[in-house]
């Protein structure tokens, strides 16, 4: 039975390993720390006790962030990576390696251009995965937001916090946690001759402020205050502000292709409404 390594148990980590499980491939997933309902079949191992894990597996994605030391992963596990017989890499990056293209679109092959600092590093941790694969069969996965069960316009809403910040033509993409877990085993099962780029974005780019209002709507509560950016952006973080200060949008046409899919939900409009009715299944 065919095993996948997913470094990294974090929220779509842990969505990917239980898709994988799901179809009958033998999973493994690592963690600095206690997991919490991993999920049944999925072995969890210590990140630093990874050596028996990485030597059997098959397939091996990578979900950590880099910092400013690199990518978490290679600067432990590089070596044993460059050695090991898996016969495909992932590595989930982000669509912010695009950087600002003043709200013109990018598609898989785009050079990447990032201007924020955070993206620069994944851009170098991508080539450093490159590096590692040594021509293997190996994806970067470029994620553009992610949202799912517990991380939506939802949550934001029902805090009482959201705002509908009016900044026309700043549409961007998003990606549901369940078609990020869909597409890494797409790609598992259609894997590249060497390096790929694949961009995992929905189909419809929106403005935030339309993406509130819908959760709104759904919720039955009234739309959050519109407010205009110039106003807004007083109050956001440094994060938030290198967020707005970037405009693209990105075709996910090629990725489509390669891996024969469609997402299950094409814009912000069916995953929201899909994660609303799995609550309400829940007695939420």
């Amino acid at each position: 039975m065919a095993k996948l390594l997913v470094f990294g148990a974090g929220y779509s980590g842990l969505a990917i390993a239980r898709r994988a499980t799901a179809e009958g491939i033998r999973t493994a997933v690592t963690s600095r720390g206690a997991v919490a309902q991993a999920g049944p079949g999925i072995e969890v191992v210590a990140f630093d006790a990874a050596d028996r894990a990485l030597r059997d597996a098959d397939f091996v994605v990578a979900t950590a962030a880099p910092d400013a030391a690199g990518d978490p992963v290679l600067a432990r596990w590089a070596t044993q990576i460059s050695d090991c017989g898996a016969q495909w890499f992932g590595y989930l990056s982000t669509t912010g390696v695009y950087g600002d293209r003043d709200g013109a679109w990018v598609d898989e092959d785009t050079p990447p251009a990032p201007g924020q600092p955070r993206s620069q590093l994944r851009l170098t941790a991508e080539k450093q995965w490159v590096a590692a694969a040594g021509g293997r069969p190996l994806d970067l996965i470029r994620l553009a937001g992610i949202y799912g069960p517990g991380r939506s316009a939802l949550d934001d809403v029902r805090s009482g916090q959201a705002r509908r910040v009016i900044k026309p033509g700043h549409a961007f993409g998003r990606i549901h946690r369940d078609d990020i877990a869909a597409g890494v085993l797409a790609a598992v099962h259609h894997p590249p001759g060497g390096t790929r780029v694949l961009n995992f974005v929905d189909d419809q780019p929106a403005e935030s402020a339309a993406v509130i209002g819908h959760a709104a709507q759904l919720l039955g509560l009234p739309a959050p205050p519109a407010v205009p950016f110039e106003t807004a952006v007083n109050g956001m973080s440094a994060m938030g502000r290198s967020f707005w200060a970037e405009n693209r949008k990105v075709s996910n046409v090629m990725t489509k292709a390669a891996l024969g899919i469609a997402w299950r939900y094409p814009s912000y409009r069916e995953g929201l409404e899909a994660i609303l009715a799995e609550e309400r299944g829940q007695g939420r």
